[in-house]
């Protein structure tokens, strides 16, 4: 059971909020590929969409984090925030295994829909969706479980940078949901915003852009 909010949490005008940026574009988006734990450097328009992305971050921010890939790191920094950015493993992206670097296109229909209709799909070397609800799960709990602190600051917000199947994973922890994955599109160098509502998460903002990506991304991807 959550802890619950202080009324002065409650009724403030300015909500506790975990943002979450997703990268800007990589080589690896820009070329299609399916792009999990391999490190891949922005392109000059991921770059100017993270530095773009500032502008969506309008409150005080107290604490950044990171997936330790450099497309997430280069993004953080980027964005210039201010604090110093702190690595969490538990926000990389998820593992492709023997899919890595594939094209979007050439991976096998037959693999599409068994990620589709199962969290628990593997690929050989690589993790499941389920695995990476649970670890993004522990991650949000971590930011939320004490009221004034982490994500709960008064003072400020925490600024996540990550991938774009951490960031599902966390929209579907705060509405209290799973797989989400397929039903959610979720644009390069994006803000997400978690918030906090008396006893509960709550999604205040999703896909929110500066700068609009210049190709579209195909549907079936799940992360990168």
């Amino acid at each position: 059971m959550w802890p619950p909010a202080s009324s002065a949490a409650v009724f403030s005008s300015r909500p506790d909020v975990l943002i979450l940026v997703r990268h800007g574009e990589s080589l690896a988006n820009a070329q299609g590929l399916l792009l999990g734990r391999t490190d891949a450097e922005l392109t000059d328009t991921g770059r100017v969409q993270a530095e773009s992305a500032r502008a969506l971050l309008y409150g005080p921010v107290t604490e950044v984090r990171s997936s330790p890939l450099r497309r997430a790191l280069d993004t953080a920094e980027l964005l210039a925030l201010g604090p110093p950015i702190a690595v969490d493993e538990r926000w990389v992206e998820v593992d492709y295994g023997e899919f890595e670097g594939q094209p979007l296109g050439g991976i096998p229909a037959e693999v599409w829909q068994r990620w589709q209709r199962d969290r628990d799909f593997r690929p050989e070397g690589g993790e499941t969706l389920a695995e990476v609800d649970r670890r993004i799960a522990g991650a949000c709990q971590d930011l939320f479980s004490v009221d004034g602190a982490g994500a709960r600051r008064p003072d400020g917000d925490v600024v996540v940078v990550s991938h774009v199947s951490p960031i599902k994973a966390a929209v579907a922890w705060a509405l209290g949901t799973v797989d989400l994955y397929w039903r959610l599109h979720l644009r390069t160098a994006s803000v997400t915003r978690i918030g906090w509502n008396r006893d509960a998460p709550i999604l205040h903002g999703f896909n929110e852009v500066a700068v609009a990506p210049r190709r579209h991304v195909a549907p079936g991807a799940a992360g990168a």
